[in-house]
């Protein structure tokens, strides 16, 4: 790790996907159009934007499931940007994902202790068959699910989704790496099952100094359980600070949107509901200048200043808040 502290540094990433009409190339959908942020050890950051702004994507190029256009990533101060084979293998037990979707995510082939097993097999993790069973019986321990004796014979089909959630954090946790990428990891479970993963989660980042890069469309669950949020638009970071900060000052017009409709505010936050027009421009015409000019309330409250629609603000400390940082010309 870094002198600093920081496990995952990104760097200027980019993500472009290329447009062909047979061996024309027609355009490119920027999903990932510049975004730098880190994560420190022990911390939840949280990703958080509308569907399609490019939260995923960040994920899954941050596990290399996606190749980057450009940028670097760092985990623990190395660059993982150009790894490829047995040398990015090596590395990616270090950093490990889970998935939205719990029925979908485990091989309904397999039985909890196959799915759980794997990694340390691929990874060659685990002298014995003895050895490696007991470190599946304590993933699973730890995750919550018991006897871990009795579900580890079990099939996916046999578990209620809360369950499989468990399985998929525990086959994440078995090899003990120091960063956790969760996309959308509660969405698909029923809101009775929710808090109990959230709790699990939460507990194994204060018992193992996990860091979590948490992503999720729904900015009052980060709320809930991150220690900084950065807020996605259009393929870009438009505003990163303490949850406290974005919560409780939003400065960004989006992120001040995206607050207002919170059902239950904090007291201190933004109040009344502001209502976005017009839908999200697609990440293949990304508007010139500021990204969110289109719909942006606060542009036309200032008589729709050129500045908006000619230069693309970049993310700037805002006065006084040094870690809090927006993209935005009216600050």
């Amino acid at each position: 790790m870094s002198d600093d502290g920081v496990v995952l540094r990104v760097e200027d990433l980019r993500v472009h996907y290329p447009i062909r009409r047979g061996f024309r190339r027609q355009g490119v959908v920027r999903a990932v159009d510049g975004v730098t942020f880190d994560v420190r050890v022990g911390e939840v950051l949280a990703l958080v934007g509308e569907s399609g702004c490019g939260k995923t994507t960040i994920a899954r190029a941050v596990m290399r499931l996606v190749d980057p256009t450009d940028g670097r990533i760092l985990y623990r101060g190395k660059d993982v940007t150009g790894l490829r084979g047995a040398e990015l293998r090596r590395l990616r037990q270090q950093f490990q994902m889970v998935f939205q979707d719990p029925y979908e995510s485990l091989d309904p082939r397999q039985t909890v202790f196959e799915t759980v097993v794997e990694p340390l097999l691929i990874h060659r993790r685990g002298a014995s068959h003895e050895e490696r069973r007991a470190l599946v019986h304590r993933a699973l321990e730890r995750a919550g699910l018991h006897p871990p004796e009795e579900i580890a014979r079990r099939y996916p089909h046999h578990l209620s989704g809360g369950q499989r959630q468990r399985v998929a954090i525990a086959a994440a946790m078995v090899l003990e790496p120091g960063l956790v990428v969760a996309d959308e990891p509660v969405s698909m479970l029923d809101v009775s099952l929710r808090a109990g993963i959230l709790k699990l989660m939460l507990e194994l980042r204060a018992t193992r100094e996990l860091a979590y890069l948490f992503i999720t469309h729904d900015l009052s669950l980060a709320w809930v359980v991150a220690d900084r949020i950065a807020v996605v638009y259009l393929g870009r970071i438009v505003e990163i600070g303490t949850a406290a900060e974005v919560i409780g000052s939003p400065r960004h017009p989006y992120t001040k949107a995206l607050v207002s409709v919170i059902p239950v505010p904090e007291a201190g936050a933004a109040g009344g509901q502001i209502l976005l027009s017009g839908e999200t421009p697609s990440p293949v015409r990304v508007p010139s200048g500021c990204r969110f000019h289109p719909r942006c309330w606060l542009r036309r409250e200032r008589g729709n200043p050129t500045e908006c629609v000619t230069t693309d603000p970049s993310l700037r400390p805002v006065p006084g808040t040094p870690d809090h940082r927006i993209a935005c010309h009216f600050d």
